[in-house]
């Protein structure tokens, strides 16, 4: 009589399937270890439920107007702290010390920015991804190594432009950050632009050009079309466009952001 088939042990898992398997977790958004080693939950004893007491009840209402104000707050002290701001270097240590936006407590590092300070192109995109919240710049994932092909078509490359995000702690899971953290971190980002004072700006996707653009409409009806930002007393002209991390997911747009580079490259040539 044959032996009994039973399933192999964990530790005889191949390296292709251990591969597999950390790919599926990561595609599921689960990126980062808690622990060093795992834990059965199963066999953990579930903590006693204890009965609590009607929060809004017991707290003054001077504590719960506090707490919904709490963003305001964050908001009015990162335009008090750029107020002081007078370079880069500065701005990036303001950031560093600033706690009052709640995703740099799940980030793993600051991402401020990449290329030349100098530069006459300007891009700013959402926030950071995992790529980038590991290594601490923007666009360095496969949308950015995408983003940097899109840049070489029209001659162009990270020496030649300056590249940033509107929230520069990385969201979790990637998620598109929230109205509330956009509005915390705008006063740096707005700063981060006069300090690099560009000719051009480029929105990379929808929720760039909303928050510095005022944008009401999606990315695909305002990509491709140059508008007005107001930078400190002067005014220039801002592009929005495609994100990169769009096109990965919708390849057949490319041919839009095709035409939108080249709008872009226009533009680089009459600065001359």
């Amino acid at each position: 009589m044959p032996p009994k088939a039973t399933n192999p042990p964990l530790d005889l898992l191949t390296r292709q399937g251990a591969a597999e398997a950390l790919r599926w977790w990561v595609e599921a958004g689960v990126d980062m270890a808690l622990d060093e080693a795992p834990h059965d939950r199963f066999v953990e004893r579930p903590a006693p439920q204890l009965k609590a007491a009607p929060v809004v009840a017991t707290l003054p209402p001077t504590r719960i107007e506090h707490a919904a104000a709490a963003p305001d707050d964050a908001r009015r002290s990162a335009t008090s702290i750029v107020a002081a701001v007078k370079n880069l270097d500065e701005l990036r240590e303001a950031l560093e010390k600033f706690d009052g936006c709640g995703l740099k407590a799940t980030a793993t590092r600051l991402v401020f920015a990449d290329g030349a300070p100098d530069a006459r192109i300007m891009l700013v995109g959402e926030g950071p991804g995992a790529d980038e919240d590991r290594i601490g710049r923007p666009f360095v994932g496969r949308a950015g190594q995408l983003l940097d092909r899109m840049l070489a078509s029209i001659d162009l490359d990270r020496s030649k432009v300056y590249i940033a995000n509107v929230v520069p702690w990385r969201p979790p899971g990637n998620r598109t950050p929230t109205p509330q953290e956009t509005t915390i971190c705008l006063p740096f980002i707005r700063r981060q632009i006069e300090l690099v004072a560009p000719r051009l700006l480029v929105c990379l996707g929808g929720s760039a050009a909303q928050t510095l653009l005022g944008m009401k409409e999606g990315i695909t009806r305002t990509r491709g079309q140059w508008y007005d930002y107001a930078m400190g007393d002067a005014v220039i002209k801002a592009l929005p466009m495609l994100h990169p991390a769009y096109l990965l997911r919708q390849p057949a747009q490319k041919r839009a952001a095709w035409r939108d580079l080249r709008t872009l490259a226009r533009a680089v040539r009459e600065m001359g």
